[in-house]
């Protein structure tokens, strides 16, 4: 039918069999922005926002969504993650909001989606968490940018 993995012959979706694949350390690295206005960034930098520690609760949202990914994503295989890590980064001269997750393990499949999820779900808190005061966020350049492991080897932006 075509060179998509999560469809059969007949044009079926279905979960791919990895059981055949090397277990290979895969990492992948996943980036997420969110733009909005410098009053906005400055209550995320000062901690005053209403609802509390924005950069905190987002982290975390990243890494739970990360281990979430399975339940969030269909066809996509439950992984044991080694690793985790969200970074958010204040960017005062563009007034953005920068995340970059990377996840870790040893196993037969990558962890391209649980990246791309964490760094999109950390955007999303971001947004969540000051939607009262800034509506017209914009949250943009979700995207891959590294992974590593398996057959296919290492890709980079």
């Amino acid at each position: 039918m075509s060179d998509l993995t999560h469809f059969d012959d007949s044009g079926n979706a279905h979960m791919v069999d990895v059981g055949g694949k090397d277990v290979t350390e895969r990492v992948a690295t996943a980036r997420a922005t969110i733009v909005m206005q410098p009053a906005t960034l400055k209550l995320i930098r000062d901690k005053k926002a209403a609802k509390g520690d924005v950069l905190t609760v987002a982290q975390l949202a990243g890494i739970m969504a990360a281990k979430k990914t399975p339940d969030l994503i269909p066809l996509c295989h439950p992984l044991a993650l080694s690793s985790v890590a969200v970074v958010l980064t204040l960017d005062e001269a563009r007034n953005a909001v920068d995340i970059e997750a990377t996840c870790k393990l040893k196993g037969r499949t990558g962890v391209e989606m649980e990246a791309l999820t964490a760094a999109s779900v950390a955007a999303l808190t971001v947004y969540d968490m000051c939607k009262a005061v800034d509506r017209g966020m914009v949250i943009s350049e979700v995207k891959l940018l590294h992974k590593s492991g398996g057959k296919s080897g290492t890709w980079n932006v």
